[in-house]
């Protein structure tokens, strides 16, 4: 049985004050789940203050993207082991802001995954649609074309410490939210296709998460899917009344 993951991206929000209390205030939330875990991905200035804040909590922390090299002349990057030294223990990689905005590859998004992975972090592994790609019926070709691109190379042994989210980008920051049967069809098609590029059991055992406009008022029907195993929250994972709803979402 696959174990919920409810993941909040914090994006570019947060002073050291400010991260300090969200952190106290989602932890004050969590119960002693058995069947859940959760995560929460500060901006990197903050990352050590969160990790301060949880260490004594099942909280794990992760950064919002990693660079695939320990150290060296990457102006702006974060190494997985600069990631792991302050408290992380995990890295977003592939979100559909860096791949609209600042124009990440696939092939770029690879050498970040696999880095990450050679240095021992889970990776939460982010794909998604345009509003354009699935008004265009291309939704499905995409996602294989991501996943095939930004998991090439990658052992099936590595498999274990991969997590996909799957984020439909007109569905993030927009109000709008894939319905429960659009989000269970991609998750499927997406379990579907890890089956064939590596075996089914992998497929069984890896989780996959619904991330664009994750709210209180959303979260029971979009878990209650068979292939839905958590979220990946942006706006609501920023009010800790809000993202603490959502972490303890209702079983239906």
């Amino acid at each position: 049985m696959r174990k919920a993951l409810m993941a909040g991206n914090w994006k570019m929000h947060n002073t050291t004050a400010e991260a300090r209390q969200l952190a106290a205030d989602v932890a004050k939330a969590c119960r002693d789940f058995d069947d859940r875990e959760v995560l929460l991905a500060p901006p990197y200035t903050v990352m050590a203050a969160v990790a301060d804040v949880v260490k004594n909590t099942t909280i794990q922390v992760a950064s919002q993207n990693v660079c695939w090299e320990d150290k060296g002349a990457f102006t702006g990057e974060i190494s997985p082991v600069m990631v792991k030294d302050v408290g992380g223990s995990a890295a977003i990689i592939g979100h559909s802001e860096r791949r609209q905005i600042f124009k990440e590859t696939d092939e770029l998004i690879n050498q970040r995954v696999r880095g990450a992975l050679k240095f021992g972090l889970t990776v939460v592994f982010c794909i998604g649609e345009t509003l354009d790609e699935r008004e265009g019926g291309k939704t499905f070709t995409i996602l294989e074309e991501q996943i095939r691109k930004g998991l090439a190379g990658v052992a099936p042994e590595q498999t274990k410490d991969i997590v996909i989210a799957y984020e439909p980008v007109w569905a993030i920051g927009t109000g709008k939210t894939a319905s429960k049967e659009q989000a269970q069809e991609a998750h499927a098609f997406i379990r579907g296709l890890i089956a064939d590029m590596f075996e089914k059991n992998v497929a069984d055992q890896m989780r996959i998460l619904y991330g664009g406009s994750v709210k209180s008022t959303n979260v029971d029907e979009l878990m209650a899917q068979p292939d839905i195993d958590g979220a990946l929250v942006g706006g609501a994972a920023l009010d800790a009344e809000s993202f603490g709803r959502i972490i303890n979402f209702q079983k239906m």
